[in-house]
């Protein structure tokens, strides 16, 4: 008997379609494989923002622990939600072809825009001061759940408009045809890419996912993840990243913003794809040394007064 690889997941809509879009993969290539879903802290914990939670991985830290005690084998989660320092044992086993990367705005009407009133849903740090930057009269309240549970509370209460990924309501066909893509808003680091995880130590597992990564996707992803990395130091900070690999070249942009959004830091630069290797951790380094240091300490002091 063929051995079943059991693909954990989260239980929301997005996730699953997520994991039955691998299961589908791997199935066409001649394996097994069980869908396993999970509900995490992160799914169950919906009344404080993310960063109020002072937890990293809140997305994964359930899927983690059942991959390393051994009741799932492989888990599918949105490349933007894991950490970018994965537990001891537990490595990355494919990055999928990425969709679109954007933010969006799932709007009302976007009369308020140019009023400069306007109350604005996310639950993220990074588009908070993103937007705050470019709308600093607008208000901005925190919207949590999965993505139907999102829209719906958009539907239900007196706000202007919401943020999203483009790409998660398009894989779960939510997208309304009137939302505004937001190209000027620096998306989150790996947004739109959908990552494998399995353990180091399971080299079959291991082989049967290396054949759904997708090579761009997982260099473009790296880059941006290594420059997180760099940046934070451990500290859940708005920061936005965006690597697009054409010609043989990757094109860069990335920033960090102060908490309100007033201080900004960011960089864009071109290098050929073999010059790549520390390409993420430079950019961040030059924003670190350009003022970026000290507004990430200063963030690192807010985040502690809140624990």
């Amino acid at each position: 008997m063929k051995e079943v690889i059991r693909i954990g997941t989260r239980d929301s809509e997005l996730a699953l379609w997520q994991a039955t879009t691998v299961q589908n993969k791997l199935e066409s290539l001649g394996y097994s494989t069980t869908l396993i879903p999970v509900k995490s802290q992160g799914d169950l914990v919906l009344d404080k923002p993310l960063y109020e939670l002072g937890i990293t991985g809140i997305f994964t830290k359930t899927l983690d622990i059942a991959l390393i005690k051994g009741d799932i084998d492989i888990a599918v989660h949105s490349m933007k939600d894991v950490p970018t320092l994965l537990p001891e044992g537990v490595v990355q086993a494919a990055v999928m072809e990425r969709a679109v990367s954007h933010d969006i705005l799932v709007h009302k009407g976007l009369d308020f825009l140019e009023s400069g009133k306007g109350i604005v849903a996310t639950g993220s740090l990074r588009r908070k001061a993103q937007w705050l930057n470019r709308y600093p009269k607008h208000k901005i309240v925190n919207l949590r759940g999965n993505v139907n549970t999102r829209l719906i509370k958009l539907i239900e209460k007196n706000w202007n408009a919401a943020i999203f990924a483009q790409a998660g309501l398009e894989r779960i066909k939510l997208l309304p045809k009137d939302a505004l893509v937001l190209d000027w808003m620096v998306p989150a680091p790996a947004q739109g890419a959908m990552v494998i995880v399995a353990m180091e130590k399971a080299s079959n597992i291991l082989e049967a996912c290396a054949n759904l990564n997708h090579e761009e996707s997982a260099l473009a992803t790296r880059i941006e993840r290594e420059f997180l990395r760099t940046l934070e130091g451990g500290c859940t900070a708005p920061i936005g990243a965006l690597a697009e690999i054409k010609d043989h070249k990757v094109y860069f942009r990335g920033c960090l913003h102060s908490l309100d959004g007033e201080q900004s830091y960011s960089i864009e630069k071109q290098v050929s794809v073999k010059q790549a290797d520390t390409f993420g951790k430079n950019c961040a380094l030059e924003i670190l040394e350009s003022g970026g240091q000290a507004l990430m300490e200063s963030i690192k002091d807010e985040h502690n007064s809140i624990h």
